[in-house]
């Protein structure tokens, strides 16, 4: 069973929505996460003049796009963000986090290594729509202060989701066999009632997440009116996720859905109960008499 950690947040103006600081006990960095229009109270906070690594986050305009990200360095991370919010080039965030180090020990080198390192885990990560155009060059370091550095940058990776940002997030292997490591006991295997379709599909609850697997089948001819899911057919069949072949739309690649009936609601072309139709492997319940029945058995325990 994995350790629990303990994130400390502080809502400086009382808000989630405005400035939030965010900590790990006994990690001496802090990260900083406030909208655009915010930058201005950021700047007058010491933690904001250091030298550190930042995220810039774009707005996801349209289901099934990408969030735009762009990660940097600086001496002095709010100065440079300041100096962002004036530039053109960078004129799509909306959001931004800085991190720092409380005890100052973070030098130009390890600010280096860790804005290459971590633009290099988001574009791995697949979530988001790296904006760093040239990979930057890494701080030379001592391999102690690399070790420190990798420490580091797993406290940043806790704290991100937290903050409502999953760019480092590893999306589930891109891999079918190696997706299929994964099934037992990280995530619930599923599959899509067939029907008389002759429709297969399967999938992975996994971290909040169904993430359908690479081979699945869905349905060529929607049958919707108008909705959410539709836009998002349509922006995975125009990303290549979803490809015509053999009179089926199938899945190239794993992608993983906010929820079971988004899922189900692609593969089927309309809108749909997910939890109705997606049905567990290991015991042949849909995932609702799934999680009713396992809710239960842990009430009684």
């Amino acid at each position: 069973m994995a350790s629990g950690r303990q994130v400390r947040l502080y809502l400086v103006d009382g808000s989630a929505s405005g400035v939030v600081t965010a900590e790990i006990i006994n990690w001496t960095g802090i990260v900083i996460a406030a909208p655009r229009d915010r930058l201005t109270d950021v700047l007058s906070r010491e933690d904001a003049r250091k030298t550190g690594v930042y995220f810039l986050f774009g707005d996801v305009t349209q289901i099934g796009a990408m969030r735009d990200v762009y990660v940097g360095e600086a001496d002095d991370v709010g100065r440079r963000i300041s100096q962002h919010a004036k530039d053109d080039g960078k004129d799509f965030f909306e959001r931004f986090c800085i991190i720092v180090s409380k005890d100052f020990n973070l030098t130009k080198a390890h600010s280096r290594y860790l804005e290459r390192r971590l633009a290099e885990i988001a574009r791995n990560a697949g979530r988001s729509n790296v904006l760093n155009a040239n990979e930057p060059p890494a701080g030379r370091l001592p391999e102690a202060d690399i070790s420190d550095m990798e420490f580091f940058i797993e406290q940043i990776k806790i704290i991100l989701p937290v903050l409502g940002f999953d760019t480092l997030r590893p999306a589930l292997s891109q891999s079918h066999s190696q997706a299929a490591e994964l099934r037992a006991p990280s995530g619930i295997a599923l599959y899509l009632r067939r029907g008389r379709m002759g429709m297969e599909a399967e999938a992975i609850q996994l971290d909040g997440e169904t993430v359908v697997l690479a081979g699945s089948k869905a349905k060529l001819d929607p049958s919707y009116a108008s909705d959410q899911y539709s836009e998002l057919r349509k922006a995975l069949i125009g990303n290549g996720t979803l490809c015509e072949s053999e009179g089926w739309l199938v899945f190239k690649k794993n992608h993983a859905f906010s929820s079971p009936s988004a899922a189900s609601a692609v593969i089927y072309g309309r809108s749909d109960n997910g939890r109705n139709s997606w049905i567990v492997k290991a015991t042949g319940q849909t995932l609702k008499e799934y999680e009713t029945s396992s809710a239960e058995m842990r009430a009684d325990t």
